[in-house]
């Protein structure tokens, strides 16, 4: 992980939160009871409130036994997990808190699939959990993509342009928000070995039409490559400047299509027409757009997802559209989907 890609505490406060976030949204996330009636108000699932203390004496009136046999005391306004009980047999050095400082740990997500892929504890990186043998990598998070648009849909409601949506999984309702942070932790950063600024940066000026297209960009832009273990499995592979890869239309189809390897193009790109017969331009597909300068001038083009095998490996990544009419070549690979591979420069 660069150093210049880590997001700080100052850069934090001043380039995301105090520019983005609202008046109204930091009011709502202070307070845990108004966080309930935003997320009820939208039909966000959250955790039912069983009951509200508002003086000190009304705890001793509460009929305690009436609880479940696990819930937590937690006040409206608090940080950091202070100030939280939590009544729950597992809940051991963490007390429950979901905070990395105190105790809890923390399991970096490839945002793509849903899949761990390493683990913090006390700042240092392990590989199984604490007074166990159960490997922390590997492990599929069930429901994942609502999860990720759950934590879009609460934001878009929430009045906050940068936040930490904390999600508790339900055994039976499923995803459910716990919180929202105004100013989420940054340990996470270790967790996941990237840093958040960097990423942030790359979403900041993107126009967001609804949560589920919010989930379809964060996936393409930041699903891991895996190239570790696909090296050690698979080895390094070789391939030509000129291979013809399977790519998968709109329906589900392969169809082969002659691509270009490209190491001088850091994204693919896709000539226009073909992106249309596979049924690749539709809306649903067009992630943001980008302004680019060219001998014709400037020229707005789409970034849309894609996919294709390139020697026997999935790839699924974004590509820009442009206007490839009359050339041998389709389809362009640049070096951002070349992890993993040797290209021959040779030219048969």
């Amino acid at each position: 992980m660069k150093l210049s890609s880590i997001l700080g505490l100052n850069a934090r406060t001043q380039q995301f939160s105090y520019r983005v976030n609202t008046a109204r949204g930091k009011k709502t996330a202070d307070s845990k009871l108004q966080t309930a009636t935003v997320l009820k108000k939208a039909g966000i699932p959250s955790p039912e409130i069983f009951n509200k203390f508002r003086k000190p004496e009304d705890v001793f009136k509460f009929a305690w036994e009436s609880l479940p046999g696990e819930f937590a005391l937690k006040p409206s306004r608090g940080m950091g997990g202070e100030g939280i009980i939590v009544v729950k047999k597992k809940a051991k050095e963490s007390g429950g808190r979901a905070n990395l400082h105190q105790g809890a740990l923390g399991v970096g997500v490839d945002i793509a699939t849903g899949i761990t892929t390493k683990a913090i504890w006390h700042g240092e990186q392990i590989v199984y959990k604490p007074g166990t043998e159960r490997k922390l990598r590997g492990i599929k998070v069930p429901f994942w993509t609502t999860c990720l648009e759950t934590a879009v849909k609460s934001q878009i409601i929430s009045g906050l342009g940068y936040l930490g949506v904390d999600i508790v999984l339900h055994p039976e309702k499923g995803p459910m928000v716990l919180e929202l942070n105004a100013q989420p932790g940054l340990q996470i950063q270790l967790a996941n070995m990237t840093g958040l600024k960097k990423r942030l940066e790359r979403v900041e000026d993107l126009e967001v039409r609804d949560a589920e297209h919010g989930v379809k960009i964060a996936k393409a832009l930041f699903a891991e490559r895996f190239l570790d273990r696909v090296k050690a499995e698979e080895g390094i592979k070789t391939i030509n400047v000129w291979e013809t890869v399977r790519i998968v239309n709109s329906a589900d189809e392969k169809a082969d299509i002659l691509a270009k390897i490209d190491t001088g193009a850091w994204r693919t790109s896709i000539d226009r027409q073909t992106a249309i017969d596979l049924g690749l331009l539709g809306k649903s597909n067009i992630l943001w757009e980008k302004t680019v300068k060219s001998s014709m001038g400037k020229e707005v083009r789409p970034i849309i997802a894609i996919r294709f095998y390139l020697a026997g490996r999935r790839i699924k990544t974004v590509a820009s559209i442009a206007n490839r009419e009359g050339l041998k070549s389709k389809l362009i690979i640049g070096r951002q989907d070349l992890g993993g591979f040797l290209v021959n420069p040779i030219v048969p």
